[in-house]
């Protein structure tokens, strides 16, 4: 039987869907003002083996992976770039899609945006209010009054007033409690805004998953997941927005995956330690990166580093090898070995206990290939298929090794359009010529941000990608 780790109990439990055969299983997508990283790789990663292993176990599995398309890091990075947010989104958006189809990731049943929900997030704030669980700030924000919320804390383990330890009120805000969480913040002028019964804003970053996820999968579902740093505070908030508003228990398993660190310090767009996927894609086969990071638990931390992907690389390798040069027939898995893969899958998804399987299992071809090249052949296929289940060993053993599949510099390079290049430069040299030089080195810095690299020459300033 299938045992998940719930976070919320903090312990592996024995998954028995709300309903027989079906699974409703809600993942907190990408906010997309820039590429996937390697971080937002291990979320979709992770989460795409639940889905494939949920549907080996039968399931007939209502997946949901939302886009949030509007926050403050949208609005900034748009008006930075002098663009409309929704031409950054839609271009960061199929960025994404192509980074997820590189890395194999089955899509969605359902993607939905954060500005296609607005009806559903006015809905649900105003069914708040009406219970008294919110209320409208001085400053016209809306705020989740989380005094009234009697098990807030408990997805982090913690009471409220240990979470109000080193909770601050920044001045702008006008909420009663430093743990209060805006749900709708009032417009601000040159932002973008929906109209409200509390007046022109947008939405909360918290509002729009329990709006998105109550849309798609009802009240109350089994499985919500997302990186280990959405635990606290945005899915407690979910908790207590959905559980408020409805007044029943929203999610039964809270699955959440480990950090990727570098230098044992977590991997993010604020730190800086960042890889993006393209990036990493541009030097390492997908399928590496897949079982890079399927070879820790997915609880656990993940290191990157060079020499982790190319121990995965070795690895990878070696299991094409086992396939290399046998003819596979079509034909089931042996029983032995795939009791034994299902074993490590069914303990919370336990992949490098998987891994483990299909290493032996190559051993084993190896072994037997001497002797007897039928039945070499046939565990290949034993081995191909249930690398499969993990999406791995899906490219001809041939092609892996002369590697024609590894490099995807094809990818579309996404960024400011050549328009928004050029009249960033020309801002740049009329404060050149101003001698403003801290406004030229804040755009040749915002420029280099976006990949763009400028060269002042005798003839003027000319710029290429990076």
């Amino acid at each position: 039987m299938l045992r998940i780790f719930n976070s919320l109990t903090r312990q592996k439990e024995p998954f028995h869907p709300i309903e027989p055969g079906k699974v409703r299983m809600y993942v907190c997508g990408m906010t997309v003002y820039d590429y996937c990283h390697v971080g937002h790789a291990r979320v979709m990663v992770v989460f795409d083996v639940v889905l494939r292993w949920l549907r080996v176990k039968g399931y007939d599995v209502n997946y949901v992976r939302n886009i949030t398309d509007i926050d403050d890091k949208i609005i900034r990075r748009a008006q930075e770039n002098g663009e409309d947010f929704h031409a950054l989104t839609d271009r960061f958006i199929q960025a994404m899609h192509e980074d997820l189809d590189a890395l194999g990731i089955l899509p969605p049943a359902q993607e939905p945006r954060a500005t296609e929900a607005m009806a559903d997030m006015i809905a649900m704030i105003q069914i708040l209010l009406d219970k008294s669980y919110a209320y409208v700030g001085a400053t016209g924000d809306v705020y989740y009054d989380v005094s009234r919320f009697e098990r807030y804390g408990r997805l982090a383990n913690k009471k409220l007033d240990d979470l109000r330890t080193g909770a601050r009120i920044e001045v702008e805000e006008a909420k009663s409690d430093p743990l209060d969480f805006v749900l709708w913040k009032a417009a601000k002028p040159g932002e973008p805004s929906w109209p409200s019964p509390w007046g022109a804003g947008r939405p909360g970053w918290h509002i729009e998953c329990s709006a998105m996820s109550t849309r798609c999968l009802g009240e109350h579902f089994d499985i919500h997941g997302g990186g280990m740093d959405l635990k606290f505070p945005h899915h407690e908030n979910e908790i207590a927005q959905s559980e408020a508003a409805s007044g029943q228990h929203c999610v039964n398993v809270w699955m959440h995956n480990g950090f990727v660190q570098v230098n044992e310090e977590k991997m993010s767009k604020s730190l800086g330690n960042f890889f993006t996927v393209r990036e990493v894609l541009r030097r390492y086969q997908p399928e590496v990166v897949r079982l890079f990071i399927l070879s820790s638990h997915y609880r656990g931390p993940l290191n990157y580093s060079d020499e982790n992907l190319d121990h995965a690389k070795a690895s990878l390798t070696r299991l094409y090898t086992a396939l290399r040069g046998l003819r596979i027939p079509d034909g089931p898995i042996e029983e032995g070995w795939r009791a034994r893969f299902e074993q490590a899958m069914d303990d919370d998804f336990n992949t490098p206990e998987a891994l483990a399987v299909l290493f032996e299992l190559a051993r084993e071809i190896n072994r037997l290939r001497a002797e007897n090249e039928i039945a070499a052949a046939e565990l290949a296929g034993s081995l191909r298929q249930l690398g499969g289940l993990l999406g791995l060993l899906q490219v001809d053993p041939d092609e892996f090794h002369k590697e024609k599949h590894a490099i995807n510099a094809c990818l579309p390079v996404a960024g400011p359009s050549p328009e928004q290049i050029e009249a960033l430069i020309a801002e740049r040299t009329a404060a050149r010529k101003a001698r403003d030089w801290a406004e030229a080195d804040r755009v040749r810095n915002l420029l280099h941000e976006a990949g763009v690299i400028l060269e002042d020459t005798a003839k003027g300033t000319v710029w290429r990608r990076n």
